[in-house]
C-alpha cells in the first residue's frame, strides 16, 4: 500500500516502490533524453541538405531572429557554455555563414552577425519546421508539450540557481 509522501511547497505524490525507482523506463530524464535524441535524428537528414548540424541550425535560428547577438547572450539563449559555443561559431565562420566581431569599446564582448550566405540560407531552411511537424502528433499536443517542457526547464533552472 502506498501513502502520499509530502514534498516541498506542499506538493504531494505517491510513494514509489524503491525497487522501481531505478528502472530506466520510469525515469523522466531518460524519456526526455531519448525523445531529444529521436528529435535530433529527425532533423539530421533535413539539415544535411543545408550543410548544418543541429547545434549550428539552432545558432542560425537565433541569428535569423536577431542578427548581431553578443556571444554571451547567444550562449544564454541556447543554454550553451562558451567552451561549446566558441568552436561551433568558429566552424560556422569558416563555412562563411557568420562573422564574429569584437566590440571596440569592450574587447571582451563579441558580436555574431550573419554573412550574406547566412541570410540567404534562411530561405532554404524555411521548409524544415514544416517537414519535422509532419513527423509529430497533432499541433495542439506539440504546443502543450513544448510549453510543459519550457516550464520544467525554467523550474529546474530556478532550483539550480538557488
Amino acid at each position: 500500500m502506498s501513502t502520499p509522501n509530502k514534498k516541498a511547497a506542499g506538493n504531494s505524490s505517491p510513494s514509489i516502490d524503491p525497487d522501481q525507482m531505478l528502472l530506466l523506463d520510469n525515469q523522466l530524464c531518460f524519456a526526455m533524453y531519448s525523445a531529444s535524441l529521436a528529435m535530433t535524428k529527425s532533423y539530421k537528414k533535413l539539415l544535411k541538405a543545408l550543410d548544418l548540424t543541429y547545434p549550428q541550425y539552432l545558432v542560425m535560428m537565433v541569428l535569423w531572429e536577431q542578427d548581431g547577438v553578443i556571444v554571451s547572450e547567444l550562449g544564454k539563449r541556447l543554454y550553451l557554455d562558451s567552451g561549446t559555443l566558441t568552436p561551433l561559431l568558429k566552424r560556422m565562420e569558416t563555412m562563411g555563414l557568420l562573422h564574429r566581431q569584437r566590440d571596440t569599446d569592450d574587447e571582451r564582448r563579441v558580436a555574431v552577425k550573419l554573412s550574406d550566405a547566412g541570410r540567404a540560407l534562411k530561405r532554404k531552411a524555411q521548409a524544415v519546421p514544416e517537414k519535422v511537424a509532419c513527423l509529430l502528433p497533432e499541433m495542439s499536443k506539440i504546443v502543450a508539450m513544448r510549453d510543459d517542457l519550457h516550464a520544467l526547464r525554467d523550474n529546474l533552472q530556478d532550483k539550480l540557481e538557488e
